[in-house]
């Protein structure tokens, strides 16, 4: 009697990673309209300098930092949506919508932990991708050595690139 109790409380204790879920989701709907509304302003920034002859200093390198920082947030929103579709399926229940018919992409299929964290190292790559491209921005050239710093990013990255794509293949 004791052991099937706790075997129950055992068992069900699994729904506590709805919090993990929701605060996921909520996070991520944070990052996607914050990039969204810096979007809009970048936007606005841009037609009031070609059509109404406003005056901003330096907008091209802020737009493509604000770019940047924009696409970051969107790949980090998409890892917490990964994330957080991935901790259901797995602890709680399967997304019987999703698998109705071809609506989800096979990204979005987490069917063990093995392809939640697939999933997820080959987002945060490109986050940490977009990350050192964003660095590269502030990159000065008056250093011979800062350019075989930045080519051996450049290296490292594709590296990293290239050996994440191969290894999906298999």
């Amino acid at each position: 009697m004791i052991e099937r109790a706790f075997e129950w409380f055992l068992w069900n204790s699994r729904y506590i990673v709805i919090l993990a879920v929701l605060s996921s989701m909520i996070a991520m709907v944070m990052l996607f309209v914050l990039a969204a509304e810096n979007m809009l302003h970048l936007a606005w920034q841009f037609i009031e300098i070609t059509f109404m002859g406003v005056d901003y200093p330096d907008f091209h390198v802020e737009a493509v930092g604000q770019i940047i920082s924009a696409v970051d947030d969107f790949l980090l929103g998409t890892v917490l949506l990964i994330f957080s579709l991935g901790l259901y399926e797995l602890f709680i229940s399967k997304i019987d919508i999703a698998h109705e018919g071809d609506q989800a992409s096979s990204i979005l299929m987490i069917n063990t932990l093995d392809d939640l964290k697939d999933r997820l190292v080959k987002v945060v790559l490109m986050i940490l991708v977009v990350a050192f491209f964003k660095n590269v921005l502030h990159v000065t050239f008056d250093n011979p050595l800062n350019i075989l710093y930045m080519g051996g990013g450049i290296l490292l990255v594709s590296l990293a690139t290239y050996f994440t794509h191969k290894s999906g293949k298999h």
